[in-house]
């Protein structure tokens, strides 16, 4: 076997592209001796212009250098590294020595650079099941044992069960994730510890982080279990220490069995035999496929909504799974085998989603290959050219809405002017400038001076930050800053805050990927502590008017006490390429007219805060969870991480027979809560972890009506109202209110939408109302005339026949294409666009409203 043996090289699909990994033997026929063994690997990206993949960077590494030793790869595949959380490619080598087997796992950097990871011996070649998962971890079988082996482990193991293996995949779960699946025949050897089961053959599994053995049957039936090949877990999650599961399995009796814990609910008929792998393709809005790939090269796709056949393939070498078109879906890499070795590895391929993308080098004609890329191309300029057309209207509808907001000012005030002016009181005009006007004499000294006298005016300066900091709920990351007072009251009032935004920012040098990283902001105002904090207000209080409220409030001067808070929550996985990341932080606000602080001009601004340094070695203690009676800015911090994470539900509690009972009450009876020292209007509980937080706020609007704020999870706000109806009386009512209140845009858009529908009915029938009178002015005439048919023997009743056949005629023709006035036709669609005007203002205001 020569060193450009088909054997010795490895394709592997990662991010978008492929990489070839080729293990070159030394030849005593070169020029010059090579020193030992070398791995060669270079990276080719798929162009679309030329339908080709073109090579990119590489490099090589020496893994023996002597040449007594035969080197080769046992497995080629990509596995998350557990210490960097960075997933990279790893290349498993064997170096054989007579009876001793030397095996190498080396990783490929983010730089580019093949770095080995660990090394173990054998007394034997592995042959059977090698996979490595992540960590990375090596395992594979061999004499019925399965065997591990990872720098965590820092040896090589036997699980302590002997199995007939089915599959070592890998779950979707926390904690334990490395699974092995298989069955096994009555023994009493190493379950005795484990399970209780006294014979019979069984369906086992094993989790390799814990080593936990349990029954697997909740999995794959036992049935299955003897003829199934291959497995690909779909979902799996572990809800009361039951593990739930969903996955497809091929079987030797060609079949393609869909089971949802342990029950077999699809099965589809496979054209081949002796299936290898499983692997899932998403295509996006076109659905999900199934890849199998089979020996001697044989490939077959199933659609997973369907569970039909979609495609076969044969003399296929690799199949590969990625998106290498770049274009946020998946799609299928065929590589079929080349006549001669000298040819590149990726020489004859078929790049194909099955939804109309195609790409192909020597398997199909060029002219489906262009009829695709038409298609391809005319889809994204449909959708670029339709976005535009979008962008365009709302951008038109909010300058027509800014026009109304200024006509209505200038209103109220030609109106609060000519009142002072009937009612003898002086009324003071505001600045030009201000209201967005312009005056009509440019040369009056006094503008002038105003003018002058406004350009020397001191600019304000940018909001003051008193806290900046961050909390690591489970895989978010929540960054949190809170202005002074003094700022919040000059730039922002309570209409204002939805303007005011965080962004988190890469730090340079890191990565060049966008250096803004995507999050959701969101403010919230919180009355700052006093030592005469009332307590909460009882559940049968009822609030005083809001008019006398308002002025107390203004008059007293309460906004003072209240501060504004604005958080942002990501993704915190992203950011972990390394041990320690620093990230600076931006504040967003917006400059309102007629503000404190509008001497300045209008518009967006943007002040940085500082920068946050995330360490994943530190563990984040949240003060609040352990202890509620804290009124420490640590604890409102946490709170408001809390606010920022938890899904947010608000419910409205209609009692229409009878007043509404003590809501609150039961719910600190029923569930371990307790009520927030730092915020008493909110009830916390807190079972088991931040997961299972809940967070409660109840206020009592009338005796018969209150509303419920949940802060949890959507699986636990089910629970919840579960409880909670068992608790109302029956003839209780709970309406789901969207955040914020609503404010009836649902109903206004389903009113304009049903008055379009109405006007362009009834428009159309006044158009065609004339057309019909004169139909039936004609058909009540012809009926006369049908009283005395004429007589097509004679010449005038020949003639009569005539004339009637073609004013049937030009009837039948005035009917098919009827004729309207110019002016009806204008007037019906003036007014048409006008309804459709209001329907797409009431459909932004829904849009706002779920945004």
């Amino acid at each position: 076997m020569t060193h450009d043996s088909p054997k010795h090289t490895k394709l592997l699909s990662f991010h978008g592209d492929i990489l070839t990994f080729q293990c070159k033997l030394p030849n005593p026929r070169d020029g010059e001796i090579r020193r030992g063994s070398e791995l060669a690997f270079s990276r080719l990206t798929f162009q679309r212009d030329g339908c080709t993949f073109l090579k990119g960077n590489g490099g090589m590494a020496v893994i023996n250098r002597k040449s007594s030793s035969n080197v080769d790869i046992v497995a080629c595949t990509f596995a998350l590294h557990v210490k960097n959380r960075v997933t990279s490619p790893c290349i498993l080598l064997i170096q054989s020595k007579g009876n001793v087997f030397k095996y190498s796992l080396l990783t490929l950097s983010i730089s580019n650079r093949l770095e080995p990871h660990m090394e173990f011996k054998l007394p034997y070649r592995m042959k059977d099941n090698v996979t490595i998962l992540q960590g990375p971890t090596v395992l594979w079988s061999h004499a019925g044992i399965v065997f591990y082996t990872s720098l965590q482990a820092g040896e090589v193991r036997q699980i302590p069960i002997k199995l007939s293996l089915n599959c070592i995949v890998e779950f979707p779960l926390n904690k334990r994730k490395i699974f092995i699946l298989g069955y096994q025949t009555q023994s009493k050897e190493c379950l005795e510890d484990h399970l209780d089961a006294p014979g019979g053959s069984k369906t086992m599994g094993y989790f390799v982080e814990d080593g936990q053995v349990f029954n697997a049957d909740l999995i794959l039936p036992h049935a299955y279990s003897s003829i199934t090949q291959c497995v690909f877990v779909i979902s799996a999650e572990e809800v009361n220490s039951v593990l739930k599961s969903t996955v497809v399995a091929a079987t030797s009796k060609k079949q393609l069995v869909y089971f949802e814990n342990g029950i077999p609910i699809e099965v589809c008929l496979l054209p081949f035999e002796e299936p290898q792998h499983i692997q899932m393709v998403n295509t996006g809005r076109n659905g999900c496929l199934f890849a199998i790939y089979f020996n001697d090269g044989h490939v077959c796709a199933v659609w997973k909504d369907t569970f039909q056949v979609a495609s076969c393939w044969s003399g296929v070498t690799s199949l590969h799974v990625d998106d290498f078109l770049s274009c946020g879906t998946d799609q299928m890499l065929l590589v079929f085998g080349s006549q001669s070795p000298l040819v590149d590895p990726v020489d004859l391929f078929l790049i194909t989603d099955l939804c109309g993308t195609t790409y192909s080098h020597g398997q199909e004609s060029s002219e489906g290959q262009q009829a695709s890329d038409t298609a391809q191309e005319n889809y994204l300029l449909t959708v670029q050219a339709l976005q535009s057309r979008l962008q365009s209207g709302l951008t038109l509808l909010q300058d027509l809405q800014s026009d109304v907001r200024v006509k209505e000012r200038v209103l109220r005030q030609s109106v609060q002017a000519l009142t002072d002016l009937v009612s003898g009181r002086e009324h003071i005009l505001t600045q030009t400038e201000q209201e967005g006007l312009v005056s009509l004499w440019e040369d009056e000294p006094e503008d002038e001076a105003i003018h002058e006298k406004r350009q020397v005016m001191p600019v304000m300066p940018p909001p003051l930050v008193d806290n900046l900091w961050h909390r690591v709920i489970e895989d978010r990351l929540i960054v949190g800053v809170i202005l002074s007072t003094e700022s919040a009251i000059i730039y922002f009032c309570s209409s204002a805050a939805e303007s005011v935004t965080l962004s988190i920012l890469r730090e340079r040098g890191q990565s060049q990927t966008p250096a803004v990283i995507q999050t959701h902001s969101q403010a919230s105002w919180f009355p700052t502590p006093s030592p005469s904090t009332p307590s909460p207000p009882s559940p049968y209080s009822h609030p005083e008017p809001a008019a006398k409220r308002s002025r107390r409030t203004v008059a007293s001067g309460a906004r003072a006490t209240h501060r504004l808070a604005v958080t942002a929550m990501t993704d915190l996985t992203p950011l972990l390429t390394s041990g320690s990341v620093k990230c600076p932080i931006m504040l967003h606000y917006v400059h309102r007219q007629g503000s404190s602080a509008s001497v300045t001009a209008p518009g967006p601004t943007v002040v940085q805060c500082g920068q946050i340094q995330i360490d994943i070695q530190v563990k984040h203690h949240r003060q609040l969870m352990t202890n509620s009676q804290l009124t420490t800015d640590e604890a409102r911090e946490d709170l408001l991480s809390l606010l920022a994470v938890l899904d947010a539900w608000t419910f409205l509690i209609h009692s229409p027979d009878h007043t509404l009972c003590d809501v609150a009450g039961w719910i600190q009876t029923s569930i371990p809560c307790e009520r927030l020292e730092i915020s008493p209007h909110y009830l916390l509980a807190n079972p088991a972890g931040p997961s299972a937080v809940m967070l409660f706020n109840w206020q009592h609007k009338t005796p018969f009506q209150g509303e419920l704020s949940v802060h949890c999870s959507q699986f636990k706000v089910l629970q919840f109202l579960d409880s909670l109806f068992g608790f109302l009386p029956a003839s209780c009512s709970i309406l789901r209110l969207r955040q914020g209140g609503g404010d009836g845009t649902v109903p206004r858009m389903a009113h304009s939408l049903e008055k379009e529908v109405l006007s362009l009915k009834q428009g159309v029938s006044s158009l065609l109302h004339g057309e019909e009178e004169e139909m039936e002015e004609v058909k009540k005439s012809s009926g006369v005339k049908k009283m005395e048919p004429p007589d097509p023997g004679s010449a005038e009743g020949l003639q009569r026949c005539r004339e009637e056949w073609q004013r049937d005629k030009e009837r039948s023709r005035r009917l098919l294409s009827p004729l309207v006035g110019v002016e009806h036709y204008r007037r019906l669609t003036q007014s048409l666009t006008q309804v459709q005007l209001e329907g797409d203002v009431a459909a932004l205001l829904e849009t706002q409203t779920l945004i």
